[in-house]
């Protein structure tokens, strides 16, 4: 679960609702999704967006997918194979995002 304001996602045990685990981000936390056991995560902050995929033992970054300038990511989704889905925020539009193979570029 990610908490907007104040960047952070929560690994939170879905029996009792305690939080297990808290990531610290660097920038507004905008979606959280799993896919392949990988945990990515979106963010929107001033006129830039990017996804990340975090290693979600110690949090480091270890893929950054950056949006054109100007697109916001307000919401993040995956089909459970290679695409995500971002919300576009006051825009309107979803966008649709092919996930890098695991080894791809950063």
């Amino acid at each position: 679960m990610g908490q907007h304001p104040d960047r952070r996602i929560y690994q939170v045990d879905p029996q009792t609702g305690a939080i297990l685990r808290t990531i610290e981000s660097n920038r507004f936390v905008t979606g959280v999704t799993w896919v392949d056991g990988e945990l990515w995560h979106g963010t929107w902050e001033d006129d830039s967006s990017d996804l990340r995929h975090i290693d979600p033992d110690t949090g480091e970054m270890l893929q950054l997918l950056e949006m054109p300038r100007g697109t916001g990511v307000s919401g993040l989704e995956s089909d459970g194979a290679d695409r995500f889905f971002c919300g576009g925020g006051a825009s309107g539009k979803l966008r649709v995002v092919r996930r890098p193979r695991q080894g791809g570029a950063a």
